[in-house]
């Protein structure tokens, strides 16, 4: 149904003339900091062999691993750097007890953009994304900021990251109405598990020209099959940022009893197709024309192994459909109502019209 791809198969992110890999490495597990990531040897392994096989586009942040995950890219990315669309982020508190350390404002983006280029050992940052919509801070300000960081040679690109749709399409229409740097990113939850924003987020997305870099397509590993209803038992109230990864996932809501049985239909569209859940989840999101590039979250070399698998997946009609219905979300408002034939008789007057 598809051609295979492979990590030289190279996409132009959103409307830019940027070119980057189908799939992001990502540095959330790049040190041990938090208690479950992969080790500096173990992060070189996966680095080394995710860009020795063509694959360009890194994906880290400022607060991952307490500023590890950027040093460690930093260090593997020399002798290299250029070769490297590397994209970091900025927004969360670097500093407790200090509230202009985080946040959307200009204050926290300049300073965070200076400090992650001294970890990165970079004179410039590829792609810089607002990390979380913080719903203080003015979008001109914000945008004004990304621009001067973009006329000063420090930032190539800029997006958003979990942002409200309308917000971002409000973001962009004023860029360009301001000759300001446009939005070419949107890096936001997407899945089999996690199929909301399908009702605006990607479809906005896709109308104001900003390639979408999904996080946890396989839900923290839900999708994979590595939890059972027995993990339901554990208190969420136990999460936070640091300890297991299972403490994680279960506070952020993705270990759930209605994703674990999607995820049982992973695996077994994985068994017929001679896949592994990993692969199925993932290249099942490389599916919708809105997604750019899925970040992959590998903590071994083994798991990047498996995953990179996803760029060889054929589909079929019917595994395709068994995944959907397992998956399926309502629309909601408008968009239920306005596929009525009532009102889609009503707008045309009983005519055919041919969508773009």
């Amino acid at each position: 149904m598809n051609d295979a791809l492979s990590l030289r198969t190279y996409r132009l992110l959103g409307r830019s003339g940027l070119r980057i890999s189908p799939l992001a490495l990502g540095g959330m597990t790049f040190g041990t900091d938090w208690g479950w990531g992969s080790d500096a040897h173990e992060t070189r392994r996966i680095f080394d062999t995710y860009v020795d096989r063509g694959g360009n586009f890194i994906d880290t942040a400022n607060f991952y691993t307490n500023g590890t995950s950027e040093k460690l890219v930093g260090e593997l990315a020399r002798n290299r750097r250029d070769r490297l669309v590397i994209a970091t982020k900025y927004t969360l508190a670097m500093r407790e007890g200090d509230p202009n350390s985080g946040g959307n404002h200009r204050k926290s983006m300049i300073r965070a953009v200076e400090a992650s280029l001294q970890r990165l050992a970079t004179d410039y940052i590829d792609l810089l994304y607002l990390h979380i919509w913080d719903g203080t801070t003015p979008v001109d300000e914000i945008l004004r900021a990304m621009d001067d960081l973009v006329r000063a040679g420090k930032v190539l690109y800029v997006g958003l990251s979990d942002t409200p749709a309308w917000q971002a399409a409000r973001m962009q229409a004023i860029a360009d109405l301001r000759g300001w740097t446009p939005l070419v990113a949107l890096q936001i939850q997407y899945s089999l598990a996690e199929r909301t924003v399908e009702r605006d987020l990607l479809p906005m997305a896709r109308e104001m020209g900003l390639g979408v870099t999904p996080w946890a397509a396989l839900a923290s590993g839900v999708l994979t099959g590595k939890y059972t209803k027995a993990d339901l038992a554990l208190d969420p109230a136990q999460g936070n940022a640091s300890g297991t990864r299972k403490k994680v996932i279960s506070v952020t809501g993705r270990l759930t009893e209605r994703n674990l049985e999607i995820a049982e239909v992973v695996k077994s569209v994985a068994v017929e197709m001679g896949r592994t859940p990993a692969q199925i989840a993932l290249a099942w999101t490389l599916l919708h024309p809105a997604v750019s590039a899925p970040v992959l979250g590998a903590r071994t070399l083994e798991q990047l192994e498996d995953n990179l698998g996803a760029l060889d997946v054929q589909w079929n009609e019917a595994h395709l459909a068994r995944l959907d219905a397992a998956s399926a979300i309502e629309p909601g408002f408008p968009h239920d109502f306005l596929r009525t034939p009532m009102t889609r008789q009503a707008i045309s007057g009983g005519t055919h019209i041919s969508p773009r």
